[in-house]
């Protein structure tokens, strides 16, 4: 059954006369957090249903999202965020525009927009204080579908300890303000398909907090990724784990914008600021673990690391292990002298990798000299590509503390001038295996592979050229 309440239709199992004072105005100056809410609230209470909004502009405050509810938004419909700090409740990074937390049963649908106008608040890296778009904490059965996420205060989209999360043609631009992630997951049985993302912070992004919480069972498929900083994340928070998660058939390349980031100041060869930072970046440094992680069937442009793996001591990491991680069919085209990078520390190694079927076309540059710096440990340091403060002595990939590590049917190449640094440099690798691919040989002397303190070392079937 269904009721209109000041031309919002509310559709609920059960249903009674909603006040009629109750009014919701579309004309993007009053405030209808109250009206909004209470129409949320009341259509739970009846065993929950659908409170769809019609093409209007509601200026609103949080936004409780409560058991059973739908809120679905017509084409035309704008949920547009206060601008007022005042206007949203909660403490610390709990503040959202729309939040939920036990909330069973819950969705955001349709063809409108919610809007933060993050421009409004505090615009500084990690400033405290401003509200996520989204943020669904302990919810089961969620859905999101065929809206559009814009201009938020600090993340767009967290969910965290949530259970069965499904999320499909969503646009996500998020350039208002720093630290404007796309998609934060906490959460276990998701999928997220035929989304597009575009925003200044890391596009997807994997994070696990809770030290007593395993962020398992996802996929993530058929996705445009666009990114000021990395494009497919794992961390940084890592406390607990993550397991069994792919990620396929994605296209990742340079976002639309750089409001706050001007790489091409601080990284060795990048010469424009709209670069992402790594395509891939899996990261375990806060005593969490990783295994049974699969990325495939990706196209990346415009990246200045294509591959970045780091098992690392940050924080407590006895029980630490990053393991089980296949990557294959990636075809990636870089902007930096920063090399692929795969690293433990001391004590503490890399599992288990198998690195298949990929062809980078890689920016040269590299001199003869790079290759005999010394590469920090860097063990507590904040994980990312220029975590080592120097450059890499491979132009490919630099692979240290690890065990077990396969390429196969590799293609690396360098353009754009000469290259002096070896194609793999290996520190510290038991079980090294690189065959079957094609590796443009750096100039001068120096050779394709170098390795160091490494054991059962096989190399085969390997083709050497001078140009590619």
């Amino acid at each position: 059954m269904s009721v209109f309440v000041a031309g919002i239709l509310i559709t609920c199992s059960q249903t009674k006369a909603i006040d009629k004072n109750n009014s919701i105005e579309g004309d993007g100056k009053t405030l209808n957090t109250i009206a909004l809410q209470r129409a949320i609230d009341e259509c739970s209470a009846k065993g929950g249903g659908v409170i769809s909004l019609p093409a209007g502009e509601y200026l609103t405050g949080t936004l409780f999202l409560r058991k059973n509810v739908c809120l679905n938004l017509e084409k035309g419909a704008i949920i547009s965020g206060s601008r007022n700090e005042s206007d949203y409740p909660g403490t610390g990074r709990r503040k959202a525009l729309i939040f939920a937390e036990y909330a069973d049963n819950i969705s955001i649908t349709g063809e409108g927009v919610i809007n933060g106008n993050g421009d409004a608040f505090t615009r500084e890296n990690n400033a405290p204080n401003r509200p996520t778009l989204i943020q669904l904490f302990d919810c089961n059965n969620v859905k999101v579908s065929g809206v559009r996420m814009e201009n938020s205060g600090f993340w767009t989209f967290r969910f965290v300890r949530c259970d069965g999360v499904d999320i499909h043609h969503v646009d996500v631009d998020g350039h208002a303000n720093w630290n404007n992630d796309g998609f934060d997951i906490e959460s276990k049985n998701v999928t997220v398909s035929d989304c597009i993302l575009d925003t200044d912070d890391d596009a997807i992004c994997f994070k696990s907090e809770d030290p007593d919480f395993v962020v398992e069972n996802i996929a993530v498929k058929n996705c445009k990724l666009s990114s000021n900083c990395n494009f497919i994340k794992f961390g940084t928070a890592s406390a607990g784990g993550f397991r069994n998660i792919k990620v396929h058939d994605c296209t990742a390349s340079r976002c639309s914008k750089s409001l706050f980031r001007f790489w091409e100041k601080t990284v060795p060869g990048v010469t424009d600021p709209v670069t992402g930072i790594s395509g891939i970046a899996l990261e375990i440094v806060d005593g969490g673990f990783m295994e049974d992680i699969t990325i495939s069937d990706i196209v990346m442009e415009d990246v200045q690391t294509p591959v970045f793996i780091r098992l690392g001591k940050r924080k407590v990491s006895d029980n630490s292990y990053l393991k089980d991680i296949l990557i294959k069919n990636i075809t990636a085209s870089s902007v930096s002298l920063i090399a692929s990078s795969i690293t433990g520390v001391p004590g503490l190694k890399v599992e288990n990798v198998e690195i298949s079927n990929i062809s980078f076309k890689l920016k040269s540059g590299g001199k003869a000299p790079d290759t005999e710096v010394e590469v920090p440990e860097a063990e507590k340091s904040y994980p990312e590509n220029r975590m080592f403060g120097t450059m890499l002595p491979a132009y490919g990939f630099y692979i240290r503390h690890v065990n077990n590590i396969t390429f196969d049917s590799i293609k690396l190449s360098f353009v754009g001038g000469t290259e002096e640094r070896h194609a793999f440099v290996a520190d510290d690798v038991a079980g090294l295996t690189i065959k079957n691919s094609l590796i443009q040989s750096p100039d001068g002397a120096k050779p394709e592979i170098r390795l160091e303190s490494c054991e059962n070392v096989d190399i085969f079937q390997n083709v050497y050229t001078d140009n590619q």
